[in-house]
């Protein structure tokens, strides 16, 4: 039996809680060439990676008054960090934030399209040379 396409799948790729999830993925991957580099100090870095959470719910309410949702983000991710939030998204915009991001989800919802359409070419060759 052929494994189908999950939609499932796919809707968690573009859910809030994955998009937030690869905003803190980038943030992080930033810190750490800063850090890399001497930038930003090293025990900063694994304070933040200790303390780097958030929540969606927060995060909502806290865009309904910032109406920003990176700004949104990143007050919560700072609730959570403390002092040493200040280096977080240091030399960025929030476009360098949002694609990123968005580039690391559509690679993996690509990921997911190719794997169906080799199995879907898989299927098709089997049906052909069984009617040929």
């Amino acid at each position: 039996m052929i494994k189908r396409y999950s939609t499932s799948e796919m809707a968690k790729l573009w859910s809030e809680e994955n998009k937030f999830s690869k905003w803190l993925e980038v943030e992080l991957a930033v810190c750490q060439a800063m850090a890399d580099r001497g930038e930003i100090p090293q025990e900063a870095l694994a304070k933040i990676k200790e303390k780097a959470q958030f929540s969606p719910e927060r995060i909502a309410q806290i865009e309904e008054t910032t109406k920003h949702d990176v700004i949104a983000f990143l007050t919560n991710l700072a609730e959570n960090i403390g002092e040493e939030s200040r280096y977080i998204h240091l030399g960025m915009t929030s476009s360098d934030v949002l694609d990123t991001a968005n580039a690391l989800i559509l690679r993996e919802a690509l990921d997911l399209i190719l794997e169906a359409l080799e199995r879907l070419i898989s299927v098709i060759k089997k049906r052909a040379l069984q009617h040929k």
